[in-house]
């Protein structure tokens, strides 16, 4: 009965971890898998994960697929990885993932997002072409020519996008928006959006972003309110029509 408890609690844990992702059954299988050995301490807290390779030939998947799994591990802060290290527990079985302030972020579907996208971003970007200091357009640069920068590293791609957002963001002057907005940077960072663009962001389809964010640059820095939010409003068509895709 003990046992039958334990797998009870582990299922309601697992449910809770990857709430509000959309994992296929194969990824599910390895969450499953993986979550039980962490919360089971097979993996103690601050144990080192074997490698993506290793658990790929143990669970007889795909790197790819151990790959997404151990994405939604990390949003959830069951795992951390540190690059050239590896991927360590930092989840301890007595505790349930804590919810917190990313509840909201964590309940938010894939088309909830491009919504809320689609109402914020034109009027942020407005606002920042009538108030970002010469300080920020400068500032601003520079994170444009860091994303140029990357060229197949798909997280230090989204890294870079999240900088850029937050910044165009901040240049608002409005707290409020800037506060809303990182929300939905958390919502996006925590549900689909990096494992979609994992599949899908090829070299290609990253110069062809570059080419789009320097262009909404280039509206910024020139003050063209009309461009910039035109331009804002035509990449939310293409990044539904990648959501579409799915």
């Amino acid at each position: 009965m003990q046992g039958r408890e334990m797998k009870v609690k582990t299922d309601q844990l697992t449910s809770q971890i990857i709430a509000s992702y959309s994992v296929g059954a194969t990824v599910q299988t390895v969450l499953d898998r993986l979550f039980a050995k962490i919360s089971s301490e097979e993996y103690p807290l601050n144990a080192r994960l074997p490698s993506e390779r290793a658990l790929a030939s143990e669970m007889g998947v795909a790197r790819n697929t151990v790959r997404e799994a151990l994405d939604v591990l990390e949003a959830r802060k069951v795992i951390k990885r540190r690059p050239g290290s590896g991927s360590f527990v930092t989840y301890r079985s007595e505790d349930v993932p804590e919810r917190g302030d990313s509840s909201v972020a964590m309940e938010t579907s894939p088309l909830d997002h491009l919504v809320v996208r689609g109402i914020l971003e034109p009027e942020m970007v407005r606002l920042a072409v009538i108030n970002m200091t010469p300080r920020e357009v400068w500032d601003l640069e520079q994170l444009m020519s860091k994303i140029e920068n990357v060229h197949t590293d798909v997280a230090a791609f989204v890294k870079c996008e999240e900088e850029i957002y937050r910044k165009i963001a901040e240049g608002t002057h409005n707290p409020l928006l800037a506060s809303c907005y990182n929300l939905t940077i958390e919502a996006c960072r925590v549900s689909f959006r990096t494992t979609l663009l994992r599949r899908h962001l090829s070299p290609k389809r990253i110069l062809e972003y570059q080419q789009r964010y320097n262009a909404l640059f280039n509206a910024i820095a020139s003050r063209d309110v009309e461009r910039a939010v035109e331009f804002i409003k035509l990449h939310l068509i293409e990044e539904q029509k990648l959501f579409l895709q799915e």
